[in-house]
């Protein structure tokens, strides 16, 4: 009797046990685990990801630069695909059955139970014939995406383009981007992603066993609705984007125009450049394989990447610090025999002339190599040539000021410093102490190792237009409906140089263009203030040309580069004038010189590279060379260590035998 009732508390014990793992097993499934929830969720739910149409960009004047045009991707989520005809599935979309499978593939790995992309950038005609059977394929659905068209096919360096998000995308984001999105890669695209992308949306919907649409899941109650991007306002105006664009057609450099006021930039040529619209569709990468292969890199985004030597444009700069410090007045002469001699370092006038007497203003508007050589050594040895690394120091950081050798913060991706050197790079050249003034010339009329970007350049004139002072340059002058402007453009930023100082520098800038080398670019009516730069390179020289106009109250400074192309008054100073007329007139007046828009637009001064190749090939001479003459040193050491081994085996051999 005792037995059966201890036999009975064993058995209800053991089914009170199984009730409490069944409950609290259903209490896991039901309350913590939602696994299961997803599963029926997904059988009768589908969420749809609502992509926004990114905000469009508008030149200065409200003109469309970028727009949206929608396109359509086929969504796969494995785990709900049922059994289905391939073969007639692939046929709808133009794919093959290898495509197919390389798709499949990859969907099954970034997730069976999450929706990514199968098919995209279907183009709207093509997908209305897949929308009206897309139902027949559980599984598979269609998202709306929304990629960028460019109506006038300019400014694609400034621009910029998207792309599809990668895994180094997704992983940076924390999970907000999921495969299949768009981000912008470079020029503005990129700088202002977060602004012109706008947020996503959600749509919840109920389905049936065969996948189609029964309606919005409680009525829309937990739908969201996506946020289009901001408009972006650009500071171009395109009318002198599409010349300048023209002008530099067949031509390596660069334009770049600036308002001196707001420090907005009216015109950003990159040459060689490329059709934005080729960045969009399903033939963007092998349109994008080819323009990688130009050998001219229209990818290269020159006004703020490539790097010149500014050459005589550099001149009235060491000037005006020079007239700062009070080691020259506007007045102070300097005779010019045609040679200037820096200790043994003679500095000649270009084509040897001889300018005589010469000031400050006379030797601007002359170019006179010597005279800038003359001031730079007053300048740097003032305070004897012991100081000279202090002085030097002092000198740089006055350049620098103006904001040569660092960023000017441009809102564009990728912006080079230049290159300012420091007094390390001439100890590590020439030792400490063993450089002087003499020396180091050539930084007198911007050649050796300066270097700067156009960018740079247009913002130097700028500064001199406005006596002494810059505003940020940038891009996007506007924000939004409500035309946000950044606090950071709005700001002067001074350069130390009294206002005084500038006027015989100007006085000299508007002779060069009144009578000097610049004469032939003289606009008819406009007072232009210019210098010609002829920068000195390994191959041709760089035509180069920067200016300002009017004199009273500048309205645009402009830096033009023509890479290999010759004096700066042949080709540069001549495409500048004609950017500045068509923006201060709105057209383009017959020159006494007889130049035209259609002569430089027709003309071809695309660089040789016959002397890079040879470069390249000697450096793969020489490294064959250095190569083959390590593996023969290789190969004579470990013939001599073979030789050494077998020696000491040979040794080692004889004392085994004898102690034997």
């Amino acid at each position: 009797m005792n037995s059966f009732f201890e036999r009975r508390y064993i058995i209800a014990g053991i089914f009170i046990t199984i009730f409490i793992i069944l409950l609290a097993r259903l209490f896991y499934i039901q309350i913590i685990d939602d696994r299961y929830t997803q599963y029926a969720n997904n059988n009768v739910r589908r969420q749809n990801i609502l992509y926004p149409a990114r905000g469009p960009i508008l030149d200065r004047n409200g003109k469309v630069l970028v727009q949206n045009k929608p396109f359509y991707d086929i969504m796969v989520t494995p785990k709900q695909v049922k059994p289905f005809d391939t073969a007639e599935f692939c046929k709808l979309l133009g794919i093959d059955r290898v495509g197919f499978d390389k798709r499949w593939a990859k969907a099954m790995k970034y997730s069976p139970t999450l929706s990514s992309p199968f098919e995209k950038q279907i183009p709207a005609q093509a997908f209305a014939s897949i929308q009206e059977r897309l139902s027949e394929f559980p599984g598979f659905d269609s998202s709306t995406i929304y990629l960028r068209a460019y109506p006038d096919s300019v400014a694609a360096q400034f621009l910029g383009y998207i792309g599809e998000v990668t895994d180094r995308d997704i992983k940076r984001s924390q999970g907000y981007f999921h495969p299949g999105e768009y981000i912008g890669v470079t020029g503005v695209e990129k700088s202002y992603d977060a602004v012109l992308r706008g947020q996503r949306g959600v749509q919840n919907l109920i389905v049936d066993a065969r996948g189609k649409s029964k309606g919005h899941y409680e009525n829309g109650l937990f739908d969201t609705a996506a946020v289009a991007g901001q408009r972006l306002m650009s500071s171009l105006e395109i009318n002198i984007q599409k010349l300048g664009e023209q002008l530099m057609h067949n031509k390596v450099g660069s334009i770049v125009a600036i308002e001196p006021s707001t420090g907005e930039i009216l015109c950003y040529v990159s040459s060689p450049t490329y059709d934005p619209n080729l960045m969009v569709g399903r033939e963007r990468g092998n349109n994008a394989a080819k323009l990688y292969q130009d050998p001219f890199d229209p990818f290269l985004i020159r006004p703020i990447q490539a790097r010149y030597p500014p050459g005589s444009s550099f001149k009235p700069l060491s000037a005006l610090i020079a007239l700062q410090e009070g080691i020259i007045t506007p007045q102070t002469t300097y005779y010019c025999p045609g040679v200037y001699h820096a200790g043994n370092h003679p500095v000649k006038c270009f084509h040897n002339e001889a300018h005589g007497t010469v000031d400050l203003s006379s030797a601007v508007a002359k170019s006179c190599n010597g005279y800038f050589s003359m001031v730079f050594q007053r300048l740097l040895d003032h305070d004897g040539v012991k100081q000279m690394e202090a002085t030097f120091t002092n000198w740089r950081a006055d350049v620098n000021k103006f904001g040569l050798g660092s960023k000017l913060g441009v809102d564009m991706p990728g912006e080079s410093r230049g290159n300012l050197p420091t007094p390390l790079h001439y100890d590590n050249m020439y030792k400490a102490g063993g450089w002087h003034s003499s020396t180091i010339i050539s930084l007198a009329i911007g050649q050796g190792e300066l270097a700067v970007t156009p960018l740079q350049m247009a913002n130097l004139e700028c500064t001199i237009a406005n006596h002494g002072y810059f505003y940020k340059p940038h891009l996007i002058k506007a924000i939004g409906a409500e035309n946000i402007i950044k606090k950071e453009y709005t700001e002067r930023n001074y350069v130390g140089i009294d206002s005084q100082y500038f006027e015989p520098v100007i006085d000299g800038m508007q002779a060069v263009v009144e009578n000097g080398t610049a004469v032939r670019s003289k606009i008819p009516g406009i007072v232009m203030c210019g210098k010609t730069g002829t920068a000195q390179t390994n191959g041709e020289d760089h035509s180069v040309f920067v200016a300002f106009a009017p004199r009273d109250h500048p309205k645009i400074a402009i830096a033009v580069v023509v890479e290999n192309s010759g004096e700066g008054a042949d080709w540069a100073a001549p495409i500048a004038s004609f950017i500045v007329e068509k923006y201060l007139k709105g057209s383009i007046s017959t020159r006494e010189s007889g130049i035209t828009p259609e002569y430089f637009e027709n003309a071809n001064k695309l660089p040789d590279l016959s002397y890079k190749l040879k470069a390249k090939t000697a450096d793969s001479l020489k490294k064959v060379k250095k190569d083959s003459l390590l593996k023969l040193q290789n190969s004579k050491t470990a013939s001599r260590k073979n030789k050494k081994d077998t020696s000491n085996k040979y040794f080692a051999v004889q004392i085994k035998n004898k102690k034997r």
